[in-house]
């Protein structure tokens, strides 16, 4: 059994619970995240979190697969300072629905100075609503000046326990920086791009297997769904052991989300 703890799956067909499925996948969060495009209203953020929160668990559990989501304008679409905070003010609504764990995935895109205010204003209503934290780091050659400056943000605010914010898209060069400040690390698997499977393991060899895990994103670009249990099969190739290979794929995803008190697994037969 595996969790995938962060994968897109508005952007992905039917077919792929199927394939997940039958990999051993038992649960997964859905980040809210980009569209495709900007949205021009709240409403359309309204009928995002719908769609999230209704009709997702239920495509999913066609396939004995549990779905949890988080909730939050993206960094993308965060420099409408205007716009974000009307969805901000939608969001506490949907807090309650069950499979709603928390707030993400915040953060920043450009490192901008409107990003990072929407940004500040997420977290705040993430510790007014003691909600879990998902956070997205830019995709940038200045990816470790954004994680620094996400780190600060989230430091900023005295309410946040590092120990329920998971900052996601860590690489080589961010991992130490996010472990060391208290926080989960998150490692996105890309095909080609970003994490692969096999710097994943060579990360997980250098810096250990304590607070992180690994997801697969499966968003609009070139992903795979089928990217955790891939980086299982690696670091089995690499001679890791069973217990090795289940607690990032499955138990370490198990004790952060059990936090909020809503995530369960599918029990498999």
């Amino acid at each position: 059994m595996y969790i995938d703890p962060h994968i897109h799956m508005v952007s992905r067909t039917t077919d792929d619970y199927r394939r997940m499925a039958l990999a051993g996948c038992v649960a997964i969060t859905e980040p809210a995240f980009w569209a495709g495009y900007d949205r021009s209203s709240a409403q359309g953020f309204h009928d995002y979190f719908t769609l999230l929160t209704d009709f997702e668990p239920r495509r999913a559990a066609q396939y004995g697969i549990r779905h949890h989501t988080w909730l939050c304008i993206n960094p993308k679409e965060s420099e409408d300072v205007g716009l974000a905070r009307e969805v901000l003010a939608i969001i506490p609504r949907f807090l309650e629905c069950p499979t709603v764990l928390g707030i993400g995935e915040i953060g920043l895109n450009k490192n901008s100075r409107n990003e990072l205010t929407v940004l500040e204003e997420h977290i705040a209503l993430a510790a007014r609503h003691d909600q879990l934290i998902l956070v997205h780091t830019p995709h940038l050659e200045d990816k470790l000046k954004g994680t620094k400056l996400i780190i600060d943000a989230l430091r900023r605010n005295g309410a946040v326990d590092p120990g329920r914010v998971l900052i996601d898209h860590v690489e080589e060069h961010t991992v130490r920086t996010v472990l060391d400040a208290g926080f989960w690390a998150g490692m996105t698997l890309y095909p080609e791009t970003k994490c692969t499977p096999q710097r994943a393991a060579d990360i997980i060899e250098t810096y250990g297997r304590e607070r992180i895990w690994i997801n697969s994103a499966g968003d609009w670009g070139h992903s795979d769904p089928l990217a955790v249990p891939k980086a299982r099969l690696e670091m089995r190739r690499r001679g890791h052991g069973d217990e090795t290979i289940r607690r990032i794929s499955y138990e370490n995803p198990l004790t952060f989300l059990g936090q909020s008190g809503k995530f369960a697994v599918a029990t498999k037969a």
